[in-house]
């Protein structure tokens, strides 16, 4: 697989195959952790509070990758911004498997486990690119084998994280992804020699550095007085600052954030007409992939706790965790996505335009939530649980939209901005799932609150009225696209 590919690739894909690996187990037990009973370890929280936790949790990861990038082009380069963010991401998951002082590591191992994914993320893929200086299909090939590493991480995180941290203890759970993103390390750092100079900081003079190194701190210093304004204001009592009401407010600022930024662009960025239209279409793409993500993004939160509490998950006497049907979506990419990008081809011509691959898989979101109402009406608290068929469908659905609207939306973003900014552009793109999962975990603060057929049948006539609006949309989106395929 690896044959023809720079040496640095198999590092590379080890690297973000353990890192996935530590993300997507410590994800599957986080919020059943959370809400676990206190004789069972966990910290008893109610559903809306441990679902507010994660849906800050999730969003902040994919905020954070904004400076990762940054830091890592001005300051310290991709190669030291990957080391130190699995450093961190590793310390996060360990601090978390810490069963004393719990109050104290626990969001103290959240914060270190974002901050480093903040870095590491956006720089590892930064650097495949770099290692295929001559673009072309080698390139297009490398990254598939990339993002096959992705997947598998993702596959095996939750079944070995799920088992340590369900069937055994919570922290043994954490700890594993912490160790597991150690070894991902240890390989990383013995073979940098393999990337050359791909990932090393270039162009910077020491002045634009050092200029580089004063705006960090200044943002620094920005974050610790506002987290002390905040904290002090809460004391006193001036204002009442609750995890719900963060998240909330998180969410306004997000909207509010790319509002702003796509309104400046577009009518005081000079750029030209046709550049105008399209930044405007990306806008649109925002939306779509933020509504898209929030309904997604359950897969952690409502539906993991879905999987907790009322689905039958006996196998021949064995329990499974709760968590192992997380592996669902993985494993459905890795069995999809090779088919997928062989039916665009195909296609040629006949290919669905932009808009109305979005316009698929918010369909196929909504159809899928449709599923979870359907199920959701045979449960019963007291009862044995439900079939896993229930879940397993609706992540079927999820991963074909997932596959008509993620990559498409990825290479969209590329296609459809003007050069000089399409590293903002891919900016608005994490934005957008940063938002997707804080409006996730919000909606799955309703739980215990809301039946849950009525809480599934929302989001799914949301999902479907989304996925009509695109495809309604679909001509007018393509006149303005121009002549981008």
């Amino acid at each position: 697989m690896f044959k023809e590919h720079p040496k640095g690739l198999m590092v590379l894909f080890f690297t973000e195959m353990w890192e996935r690996f530590s993300y997507y187990g410590m994800r599957g037990i986080l919020i059943l952790y959370m809400v676990a009973s206190l004789s069972d370890g966990g910290f008893e929280m109610d559903d809306a509070t441990a679902a507010a936790i994660y849906g800050i949790y999730t969003a902040l990861v994919y905020l954070l990758a904004l400076p990762g990038g940054w830091i890592a082009d001005r300051i310290i380069g991709q190669q030291k911004a990957v080391f130190y963010g699995g450093i961190l991401i590793a310390a996060g998951n360990i601090s978390l498997a810490i069963p004393t002082l719990r109050e104290f590591f626990f969001p103290t191992g959240l914060v270190l486990v974002v901050i480093g994914t903040g870095l590491l993320k956006p720089n590892v893929s930064a650097i495949v690119g770099e290692l295929y200086p001559e673009g072309g299909a080698r390139r297009d090939a490398g990254f598939s084998i990339f993002y096959m590493g992705i997947n598998v991480g993702a596959l095996f995180g939750p079944v070995i994280c799920g088992f340590f941290g369900e069937s055994i203890n919570w922290h043994l759970g954490f700890l594993a992804a912490g160790v597991f993103m150690a070894l991902g390390l240890v390989q990383y750092k013995f073979n940098l020699k393999h990337f050359g100079e791909a990932g090393l900081l270039k162009g910077q003079s020491e002045d634009a550095k050092s200029q580089a190194k004063r705006s960090f701190g200044y943002g620094i210093a920005a974050v610790v007085a506002l987290t002390i304004i905040l904290t002090l204001a809460h004391n006193s009592g001036i204002v009442n600052l609750t995890l719900n009401g963060m998240a909330a407010a998180a969410g306004v600022v997000i909207i509010g954030l790319a509002i702003f930024y796509f309104s400046y662009v577009i009518f005081f960025g000079h750029l030209e007409t046709i550049e105008k239209k399209r930044v405007l279409v990306i806008f649109f793409l925002f939306i779509g992939a933020a509504l898209f993500w929030s309904g997604f993004e359950q897969a952690g939160s409502s539906m993991n706790l879905f999987a907790d509490r009322l689905t039958d998950r006996v196998v021949f006497g064995f329990e499974a965790p709760a968590s192992w049907l997380q592996t669902i979506n993985p494993l459905f990419i890795v069995i999809f996505a090779p088919l997928f990008g062989s039916l665009w081809v195909w296609l040629a011509n006949r290919n669905p335009s932009i808009p109305a691959k979005f316009g698929l898989g918010l369909l196929l979101l909504g159809v899928g939530f449709l599923v979870m109402m359907w199920g959701a009406t045979y449960t019963d608290p007291n009862g044995s649980g439900v079939s896993p068929g229930w879940l397993i469908s609706t992540y079927f659905l999820h991963t074909l939209g997932e596959l008509c609207l993620s990559p498409v939306g990825l290479s969209s973003v590329t296609k459809l901005s003007p050069k000089p900014l399409v590293g903002q552009m891919m900016g608005t793109w994490f934005m957008g799932a940063a938002l997707g999962n804080l409006i996730a975990g919000l909606v799955a603060g309703q739980f215990e609150t809301l039946p849950l057929p009525e809480l599934f049948g929302n989001v799914a006539y949301i999902a479907l009225g989304a996925g009509v609006l695109f495809l309604l949309l679909t001509p007018w989106l393509k006149k303005l696209i121009g002549d981008i395929k």
